[in-house]
């Protein structure tokens, strides 16, 4: 019996525009994996810093263009660095549960063509900001995709520990990227705010590591949260959080205004609890919830970043 049947409406026959159809779907499907590989929930969480530090080095809102250009250009550095991680980690990423339906464990997209990807995104990225920017912005651009992906996915994530500290170090380069980008040069506050968002990450990740250590020690990364008791972690998740915390509040009276200070102080007064609750409970011996404060972590930064954005405009 043929499967071929007519539409009611045209009378078209379902089985000719099969093949259009799956063509279309098959290019969806490709597209969407190639997005995948740039991890665009991390690229967006990346340039919520950027913004708001190009308008505080501008003292108000900067030429429109540029925040078009540098948010493009790290847009694309950034989506180079993970399509890269992703080829370079793809003997973990079949390991781990939480990364096994990335493209190149799927078999989506090949190692080959991943690479690819990220080094023409990377080209792209480094091009356009040295065409519109300046040296010192297109060096750190640069410099975070090569640190990324050769310093921290390479090295240190397979072989020390410490691979969460280190790492931040390319994590908060959007916010001197930005800074750089508007003037040129890199002053106390920009690094001020690199602190920032430098602590910030480590209460970030860590509380993702721990709900997946399971994944990590199968893939035989050593993550702190597989190497160290949840007590080790969650008091150091404790002590970043608190330097975090104190770094964003120590900004307000050397640079920012009163909207800054009081949102800092609030928001970081939330954060600081939510950090002695994932700990009380490890204390109590009862199973921990680090998700929790994984999310009010994304949450406080965004606050902490719109706030120094009203504050460059006031």
């Amino acid at each position: 019996m043929s499967m071929i049947t007519e539409r009611p409406a045209t009378g078209a026959v379902e089985g000719v525009a099969e093949p259009k159809a799956s063509w279309r779907g098959a290019v969806a499907a490709r597209v969407r994996a190639y997005v995948a590989l740039t991890k665009p929930r991390i690229v967006e969480l990346l340039l919520i810093t950027t913004v708001p530090t190009m308008m505080l080095a501008a003292d108000g809102l900067p030429p429109l263009w540029l925040v078009a250009v540098v948010l493009v250009g790290g847009s694309l550095a950034a989506g180079a660095a993970n399509a890269l991680n992703c080829y370079i980690d793809r003997d973990i990423d079949q390991v781990m549960k939480r990364t096994r339906r990335r493209p190149l464990p799927t078999h989506t997209v090949t190692p080959r063509s991943a690479l690819i990807f990220g080094l023409v995104l990377a080209v792209v990225s480094v091009g356009l900001m040295a065409a519109f920017t300046n040296w010192l912005a297109t060096g750190l651009t640069l410099g975070a995709i090569a640190y990324y992906d050769l310093v921290y996915t390479l090295w240190l994530k397979r072989t020390t520990a410490q691979n969460t500290f280190w790492g931040g170090i390319c994590g908060s380069a959007p916010v001197l990227i930005g800074w750089a980008a508007v003037t040129g040069s890199l002053s106390a506050l920009a690094w001020a705010l690199f602190a920032v968002v430098f602590f910030w990450q480590l209460p970030h990740f860590y509380t993702l590591a721990i709900k997946f250590r399971d994944d990590y020690a199968r893939a035989g990364i050593p993550m702190l949260p597989v190497v160290a008791s949840l007590r080790r972690v969650n008091r150091e998740i404790v002590l970043y959080t608190w330097l975090t915390v104190l770094a964003s509040v120590l900004v307000w009276p050397l640079w920012m205004g009163p909207i800054y200070g009081v949102v800092a102080v609030v928001s970081g007064a939330f954060f600081l609890v939510e950090a002695h609750r994932l700990y009380r409970r490890t204390e109590r011996g009862e199973a921990p919830k680090p998700m929790r404060l994984f999310h009010w972590s994304v949450t406080y930064l965004t606050i902490l970043f719109a706030a120094v954005a009203v504050d460059a405009l006031l």
